[in-house]
């Protein structure tokens, strides 16, 4: 099943080819890693499912912007599995638009300008709940 995501189905990624890219096992492993599929976890900023950032809200909502849409995420968002999603999916599909797993996977640990050092367990981890 190929995550589709309500009125912000653009953001399911394509691979440059037209076709759409599967981020399900990424963030369902992503998800597990981050709370242990624990909707309402909070540690410090972080919260939800996928322990989404004030920064990141931010982030997502001024890449809606810049792409003129009127749709706008909230804190409480982070709370929502399928919203979490989306913020990803944006995420995503505006930082890496080649799909880059790894890229992902290490960004959403470390942000746009990971170390691969400093995310290398994370990365791991992550890729473990994958197999």
């Amino acid at each position: 099943m190929i995550l589709a995501v309500g009125s912000v189905e653009s953001l399911a990624g394509t691979n440059g080819k037209g076709n759409s890219f599967d981020w399900n096992p990424v963030i369902n492993a992503i998800i597990q890693v981050e709370s242990g599929g624990n909707p309402r976890a909070v540690s410090g900023p972080s919260c939800g499912a996928m322990q989404i950032t004030p920064i990141c809200v931010k982030e997502c909502n001024l890449i809606l912007e810049k792409r003129k849409s009127k749709k706008r995420f909230t804190m409480n968002d982070r709370f929502d599995v399928q919203k979490s999603k989306e913020m990803f999916l944006l995420i995503q599909s505006f930082f890496n638009r080649a799909n880059d797993v790894e890229h992902a996977i290490r960004s959403w640990n470390g942000g746009q300008r990971y170390s691969k050092r400093a995310t290398q367990r994370y990365y791991e981890k992550v890729m473990r709940h994958m197999k």
